[in-house]
Order: structure tokens, then sequence, then C-alpha cells
């Protein structure tokens, strides 16, 4: 079961980027440049310079690799949650519900443990995302070895503990709606559709602070501001911008949470639903 349980997340988390990948641009785009002065005007012009191709920059390597990193989320997820609520059961032997706080602890562990891989890919992502006009990089793998000869291993995991403060404590988050959502619902699609859309905007909420740390540390050294850590970076974002630097894309992030996120928990248990009698 639990290899069946990687497999669903790694094609649902597929899925998923591919459905979000344009507005994804267009919020790192808003969150690390300062030449946009808002939506609308960063759609514009990144439709005016570069076309429709603009908006899938940096797709085809996250799409590919992110079988790995959601595998992982929803793989460690699913057996964390067995494991701590594998001792409960009920006066007629079956097995209790999970409480909010093990759901919550099992969304932090499974956050925890895909930040290792999701690092270096969400890196190489947000580089060629960041690329306007002029193309420093040539694809993810060019991308790859010129962050290796310029800043060598340690450079792919740039803004990695800005990622990981967003990640932990916003995976716990992530799941735990989706739970109480899906519950307080007839079990059905639009029940998973709702959950899942739910727990993507709950959970983006929370994080796009830290994300617009995280994208502005991933492109510093890349034509962007150099800052020399997470809190560096918060410093000198308030004093030139102010305290609503942290929420640039917040707007974007929940529009684009909702249906992402639905279709990959859709996804996800669609699989399972089809994997369960494999191992029955």
């Amino acid at each position: 079961m639990p290899f069946l349980e990687f497999i669903a997340g790694s094609i649902s988390g597929a899925v998923g980027m591919i459905v979000g990948h344009p507005l994804d641009t267009v919020k790192v785009r808003l969150q690390a440049q300062h030449v946009y002065k808002g939506f609308f005007h960063c759609v514009g012009r990144t439709y005016t310079h570069e076309g429709l191709r603009g908006f899938f920059k940096g797709m085809a390597f996250p799409v590919l690799t992110t079988g790995i990193t959601h595998s992982i989320a929803f793989g460690s997820y699913s057996n964390a949650l067995d494991y701590l609520t594998q001792s409960q059961c009920s006066d007629n032997g079956q097995g209790k519900p999970a409480s909010a706080a093990q759901v919550f602890i099992a969304g932090c562990f499974s956050g925890l443990a895909q930040v290792f891989v999701s690092a270096p890919i969400d890196l190489v992502k947000v580089r060629l995302q960041g690329q306007t006009t002029a193309e420093r990089y040539g694809g993810p793998v060019h991308c790859v070895a010129i962050i290796l000869k310029e800043e060598g291993p340690r450079g792919l995991f740039r803004g990695g503990l800005a990622l990981a403060l967003r990640d932990i404590p916003c995976f716990g988050l992530y799941f735990l709606p989706y739970e109480v959502t899906r519950k307080a619902l007839t079990e059905n699609t639009f029940a998973i559709l709702t959950a899942g859309g739910v727990a993507g905007v709950v959970t983006w909420a929370f994080a796009t602070p830290m994300d617009v740390v995280k994208a502005r540390l991933q492109m510093s050294g890349a034509g962007g501001r150099v800052y020399s850590g997470v809190l560096h970076c918060m410093r000198v974002s308030v004093r030139e911008e102010g305290v609503r630097v942290f929420f640039k894309g917040l707007l974007l992030n929940s529009v684009r949470a909702f249906p992402v996120n639905a279709v990959t928990f859709l996804s996800y248990e669609s699989l399972m639903k089809i994997f369960f009698p494999l191992v029955r």
C-alpha cells in the first residue's frame, strides 16, 4: 500500500502542476521582480515580450520531477498518519478517526520529508520563470550546471531555509482543512474537489509571506538583489516596500490554489480507489 500511495501522489502532483503553472509564473515574477505594477501589467508584459510560451517557462523540469516531491509528501503523510493512529481502536474494533493534532503532525512531517528534494527543483523552476528578455539559462540542465559552476552544490539549496519555514507548518495546514472539509460533506467527487480547493486556499493564505522571501532568495545572485539570508531579506524588503510586501501574490496564490489543489486531491483519491482493489 505505501508504494501505491507514492505512485498516486506522483501522478496527482504532476496534474496539479500543469494546471497551475501559468499563474505560478506570474506570481513568481510579481514577488521577485520590481518592474511590474500588478497582475494585469505582469500578464500583459509577459505576453507582449514572450507570448504564451512565457507563462510556461520552467514547467518541464518541475512536471518531470514533481512526481518525486508529491509522492514523498502524500506518501509520508499517509504513512505518518497510519503510524500515529495505528494504536487507536474503538470499542467495536474499528480504527478511530485521526484527531486534528495527528493530521497536523503528519502533515508537518510530510513537509519536512519533501523539502530536501523540492529545494533544488523549486530553485531551478524559479530561476527559469524569472527570465524575461535576457535568457541566461538555456534550460533546466543548463541552469543546474551554471549554479554548480558559480556556487557549488550548496547553491542548489539557496532559499532552502525559507522553503522549509514555509512548507513544514503549511503542509500541516494543507492536510488539516482537507480532512475536515471532506468529512463535513457527503463523500463524493464534489466533496473532494471542494476540500482540496479549500485546503489550497487556506495553506497559501499562511504560506505567502515566506513564499515571497523564498522567491527573492532564490533569485538572489541571478541578476536580482543579493540577500545574505532570511532575516536580511525580510529587513530589506520591509524597509524598501513596507510590510505589505509579504502579501505580494496573495490573491493570485489563492485564486490559483483552489483549482490546482482540487484537481490534485481528486486525482490522488481517484487513483487510490483504482489501486485499492489491487492490494486487497
